[in-house]
C-alpha cells in the first residue's frame, strides 16, 4: 500500500497464547515449545546439510553504527566510550527480547481490527476509517461499536458458534484475552472485556489521526518505532514488488536464472483484514508465494529450485510457515485467498495495472480454485470486494523455510557466495528508529551476495557506510487529490 494508506491501515499483529480452558491452555503452552522443535525437525528432514544459523551482531560489527549515533544511543549504551563487547552483548540480547514483547502489544490491535471489520460474528456496520474518526462524537457510530462489541464478546464466549474457517483466529483472540487476565464467564467479567474493547477502539482512533500526517520523510521512515509490531498483510506491497522486479529486469539488474536464494523479512500472517473485514478465511501468508510467482514469470528464478527463507520474530508466523512446509513435504498444496478492496482510492493507471497483476497472480506456481465465500449475512453487501484463490503446488511450498531471526539484532553468518540474491522487507522497518534501522542495514549487508539487493518500501538512513549503495527506486502514483505514492527502495551490495 502507499505510505499514507499504510499509516491509516497498518494496525494488526499476533502471537500464540494459551486458551481459556485448562486443557487447551496446556496444549497451547506446549505448542510454543514444540513449535521450535517442529520447525527445526522440518528443516532437518528436507535440508539436513543446510540448516540456517543465526548470531547476535557483535560489538565489533556494530561499532561504526554506535559511533555514528553516539549522541542518540539508548540510555543503557551511554556513554559510547564506556562500551565494551560484554556490555554490548548483554544489551543487544535484552533489546531483542523487548522487540519480541512488542508483538503482544500488536495483538491488541489485531483484536481491535476484528472488532472494527469482522463479518463472521455480526451483521452490524463495519467501522471504517471515516466512522472511526467519529467514534465518541457520533451516537450512530457509537451504536455500531456497542453492537459490534456485544456480538464479538458473545461469539468469543461460544466456541461452538465459530465457523471452520474463522475458528483459528477466534481461538487466538480468546486466548489473548485470557493472557491479559480477562474472563468471559460472568456478566461482570464480560462488561470488563467490553470496556477494554471500546477503550482500544478509542486509542486506535487517536493513533490513526496521530500517525496519518508525519512531518517529514525521516519521520515517516520510523513512524511506528514506539508501536506494537504488526503481522498484517495485503496485496499492495506485492504489486509494488512485482512492478519493481520488472524495472530491474529492464535495466539488466536481474538476469535470467540469477535469483536462487531469497529472504523475506516479516512475511506477515493475514487474519483480520484492515479494510473490509475478511476474517472468513483461515490465517495465511501471501508474500513469499507472490514474490516467487513474479520472479518465475520474469524468468529470473526457477520455482522448483529457488530457496526462500522467511525471517520473523513471531512464533505464530514461524509455526504457520513450518506447518505449510511440513504439509507440502507430505504432498499437500497450500491455498491462498486473494481479496482486494475495489473502492480503495486509485488512479486509473494504478488500478488497471494492479487488476492485471491480481488476475495472473499465482499462475506460475499453482492453479485457480474456488475462493472461500463470505458469510450469507454479508454476501449481498460485499459489493466492494473482489476475490479469487490459488492452490499453490507442494513443490513450491516446500521451498519456503522459516527462520526465527530478529534482523535488527541478528544475522546469519554466510560465506560471500552463499549469501542471498534478494532480501525483502515491506512495512517492517517502519517499526524501528534510525539506530535500529542502521543495525539492520549492517546485518543485511553481511547476508547478501556481492551484487545482491535489499528491497524495502521503508527508506533506510545512510548515516553509516554499510556496503549497500542506492541502486534503483520505483515510485507508483497510487491516488490523486490528495496525492499518494508508494516507493520501493533498492540497495545493491558492492562487489
Amino acid at each position: 500500500m502507499g505510505r499514507s494508506e499504510a499509516i491509516a491501515r497498518h494496525f494488526s499483529a499476533g502471537w500464540p497464547a494459551p486458551r481459556v480452558d485448562t486443557m487447551a491452555s496446556n496444549k497451547l503452552a506446549r505448542r510454543s515449545v514444540f513449535s521450535v522443535i517442529f520447525i527445526f525437525a522440518t528443516l532437518v528432514a528436507a535440508f539436513p546439510q543446510d540448516i540456517p544459523k543465526r548470531e547476535f551482531i557483535s560489538y565489533a560489527a556494530a561499532r561504526p553504527v554506535v559511533a555514528a549515533f553516539a549522541d542518540s544511543l539508548p540510555a543503557e549504551l551511554k556513554p559510547a566510550s564506556s562500551l565494551d563487547a560484554a556490555k554490548w552483548s548483554a544489551w543487544v540480547q535484552k533489546a531483542d527480547r523487548e522487540v519480541r514483547d512488542r508483538l503482544n502489544k500488536g495483538e491488541e490491535d489485531t483484536l481491535t481490527n476484528l472488532l472494527r471489520f469482522g463479518v463472521t460474528f455480526t451483521k452490524e456496520y463495519r467501522i471504517d476509517d471515516d466512522y472511526l474518526a467519529r467514534y465518541g462524537s457520533s451516537s450512530l457510530v457509537d451504536s455500531f461499536a456497542e453492537n459490534r462489541a456485544n456480538d464479538l464478546i458473545r461469539a468469543l464466549s461460544k466456541p461452538d458458534s465459530w465457523t471452520q474457517n474463522s475458528s483459528e483466529g477466534m481461538e487466538r483472540m480468546r486466548a489473548f484475552l485470557t493472557k491479559k487476565g480477562f474472563s468471559l464467564k460472568t456478566p461482570e467479567q464480560r462488561k470488563r472485556v467490553k470496556k477494554y474493547l471500546l477503550d482500544n477502539l478509542a486509542r486506535m482512533r487517536d493513533d490513526v489521526q496521530r500517525y496519518r500526517a508525519p512531518a517529514n520523510e525521516a519521520t515517516r521512515a520510523q513512524l511506528f518505532k514506539d508501536r506494537g509490531i504488526s503481522l498484517d498483510t495485503n496485496l499492495w506491497p506485492d504489486f509494488l514488488l512485482d512492478q519493481h522486479f520488472r524495472r530491474m529486469v529492464e535495466k539488466g539488474m536481474l538476469k535470467p536464472g540469477s535469483v536462487t536464494k531469497i529472504a523475506i523479512v516479516g512475511p506477515g500472517l493475514d487474519f483480520a483484514n484492515k479494510e473490509k473485514g475478511n476474517d472468513f478465511y483461515p490465517p495465511q501468508t501471501i508474500q513469499p508465494f507472490a514474490v516467487v510467482d513474479s520472479l518465475v514469470r520474469l524468468g529470473v528464478a526457477k520455482g522448483d529450485t529457488v530457496e526462500l527463507y522467511t525471517l520473523d520474530i513471531s512464533s505464530e508466523v514461524n509455526y504457520h510457515v513450518a506447518g505449510a512446509r511440513k504439509n507440502a513435504i507430505a504432498g499437500h498444496a497450500y491455498t491462498i485467498q486473494l481479496p482486494w478492496n475495489t473502492v480503495a482510492r486509485h488512479t486509473p493507471e494504478y488500478r488497471k495495472n494492479f487488476v492485471e497483476y491480481w488476475q495472473r497472480l499465482g499462475d506460475q506456481i499453482g492453479e485457480p480454485v474456488k475462493p472461500i465465500e463470505a458469510p450469507d449475512s454479508v454476501q449481498g453487501a460485499v459489493t466492494d470486494m473482489q476475490t479469487r484463490a490459488v492452490k499453490i503446488r507442494p513443490g513450491i511450498v516446500r521451498r519456503v523455510q522459516p527462520l526465527d531471526m530478529n534482523i535488527v539484532y541478528q544475522r546469519e553468518p554466510l560465506p560471500a557466495q552463499q549469501g542471498f540474491d534478494l532480501i525483502i522487507g515491506t512495512n517492517i522497518f517502519i517499526y524501528y528508529d534510525a539506530f535500529e534501522q542502521s543495525l539492520a542495514r549492517a546485518n543485511i549487508a553481511t547476508m547478501l551476495k556481492p551484487g545482491g539487493f535489499l528491497l524495502s518500501n521503508d527508506k533506510f538512513p545512510d548515516t553509516v557506510p554499510s556496503g549497500l549503495a542506492n541502486a534503483l527506486d520505483t515510485t507508483l502514483l497510487v491516488a490523486r487529490d490528495p496525492e499518494r505514492t508508494d516507493t520501493m527502495y533498492c540497495y545493491r551490495k558492492e562487489k
